[in-house]
């Protein structure tokens, strides 16, 4: 690299002038919002940050960040609590402009560009009485979700995000800017669901929208702690009584006004009419909860229902585990102390919740581990903490609380590997069926057996093929391997 930091930056935006491209620095109007991210700790001072325009702006960043010898990062929605979507000292490419959706009503198809979180997608797919696999929360990115895996309350009908992916459009470090699907670069295609950030900027995703013409059953209940083991037993029955149609995230909190104080909550979901929704829910609205609004909405607003819960500012860290069903209530109710009492202790965190999402796995477990990157199919459960805090001396001891407590609710599923790659502690069953990890749920020092598990040898050889000089690093866990060694 050539020149002071400045003029670095100031040839890429001549090289980039024309297109609607943003260049920012340090020192330009709106730098100081482009490095904002969901969680405060994820904030970071890039040197650059570029908010492109289109695939030729993602490719002569590239281009230009790979001859200067510049590390930079993706982003997306800016919601990974992992880290991976900011960077010091170096270069983001921001896909944030990129925010059109298009529907093809009679395809049943939904183009949506790189930058689009899921309201963008749920509002213009239901214009059409079409929706498909979205997350929990609306404002989160369609291209973080995706890539990862994704997991929505239509799921249990309809299977994973990737499972309704029909193709992307992607940059390749390269530069090169190609079609993924079944029929064109069908390796990558394999590797883009689940694994997508290790290979290359997706500026568009191709998904496969499903009628939706009906509003559902939704909302959030909230129920004093005393009721903790009767939503225990209801949760225990969801594996033999649901249809595919119903989804149900439980767990525990610190309740804002004007309920305030510790809960148990629930955010119930039936695909179909109220009448419905209440008579498969019957047994958890007859326990009488203290909150209570459920009801008949149109499917676009399902995945704003959590929104509150979920707010930018503040420090934060998402951290997974695994759970199956029968789960014991005494087990629960020594988590919600365990939980609880970590939260009453610390100022500031009374905002966190821990939340066990009950998605029916059958859909998703038709498509075996081997069949996409994605490796984390089975007879089991996501479990989730959300945890929140504003003190920067509380990052470590935070984040270590939430690996020792998600390794304790995972116990007799699945845990990852040890940081260091070695082993699980032999104590803890590691599931056959997938890894028990989502891999969106990760932090950034799990290594890539744990995300990927049988499926990190073929990753690997990919890498090499499509990203030897492993450009895109940031939290990947992989590294290129030359494809001709044998072990």
């Amino acid at each position: 690299m050539v020149g002071t930091v400045s003029d670095v930056y100031e040839t890429l935006r001549q090289q980039l002038r024309g297109s609607g491209v943003e260049v920012l620095i340090p020192d330009s109007e709106g730098y100081e919002a482009s490095i904002k991210r969901w969680s405060d700790h994820c904030e970071k001072r890039a040197a650059c940050v570029v908010r492109v325009s289109g695939p030729q702006d993602v490719s002569r960043t590239l281009q230009f960040a790979k001859a200067n010898g510049i590390p930079f990062v993706v982003r997306g929605g800016g919601h990974s609590t992992s880290g991976s979507a900011s960077i010091e000292d170096g270069l983001v490419i921001d896909l944030s402009k990129l925010r059109k959706v298009t529907v093809d009503p009679e395809a049943r198809t939904i183009r949506a560009e790189g930058g689009t979180n899921w309201e963008d997608v749920d509002v213009e797919a239901a214009k059409y009485g079409l929706a498909t696999v979205g997350g929990t929360v609306n404002h989160t990115g369609v291209g973080g979700l995706t890539l990862g895996g994704g997991y929505g309350y239509l799921s249990g009908k309809y299977g994973l995000t990737i499972d309704n992916l029909l193709g992307v459009e992607i940059v390749l470090p390269s530069g090169e800017f190609v079609t993924a699907s079944r029929t064109q670069h069908a390796d990558l295609f394999w590797a883009i669901r689940g694994a997508g950030q290790h290979f290359g900027v997706t500026t568009c995703f191709i998904l496969q929208g499903h009628p939706q013409p009906n509003p559902v059953y939704s909302g959030l209940l909230l129920f004093t702690p005393d009721k903790l083991s009767q939503v225990v037993d209801f949760v225990n029955k969801f594996d033999t009584a649901n249809d595919g149609n119903q989804a149900i995230a439980w767990g525990f909190s610190d309740a804002p006004p004007p309920v305030s104080g510790p809960v148990v909550l629930a955010h119930i979901f039936h695909n179909g009419t109220q009448e419905e929704g209440e008579a498969f829910f019957a047994d958890l609205l007859a326990l009488e909860p203290i909150a209570n609004d459920a009801a008949s909405i149109p499917y676009e607003r399902v995945n704003s229902q959590l929104n509150d819960t979920a707010k930018w500012g503040g420090r934060k860290v998402f951290g997974g585990g695994a759970f199956k069903l029968p789960i014991d209530a005494g087990f629960v109710a020594a988590l919600r102390g365990e939980f609880m009492d970590f939260v009453a202790a610390h100022d500031g965190m009374r905002e966190s919740l821990m939340l066990f999402e009950t998605i029916p796995w059958q859909k998703i477990a038709e498509v075996g581990n081997a069949d996409t990157a994605f490796s984390n199919r089975g007879e089991y459960y996501n479990v989730a903490t959300v945890l929140k805090w504003h003190d920067p001396k509380l990052d470590d001891e935070v984040l270590a609380f939430s690996r020792g407590l998600l390794k304790k609710a995972s116990a007799g599923v699945a845990v990852p590997p040890n940081t260091d790659g070695s082993a699980a502690s032999k104590d803890v069953h590691q599931s056959q069926e997938g890894v028990g990890l989502y891999g969106n749920y990760a932090e950034a020092d799990v290594p890539a057996e744990a995300i990927y598990g049988g499926n990190v040898k073929r990753l690997q050889e990919l890498k090499s093929k499509y990203d030897p000089d492993n450009l895109f690093d940031r939290g990947t866990r992989l590294a290129a391997r030359p494809v001709n060694v044998v072990n």
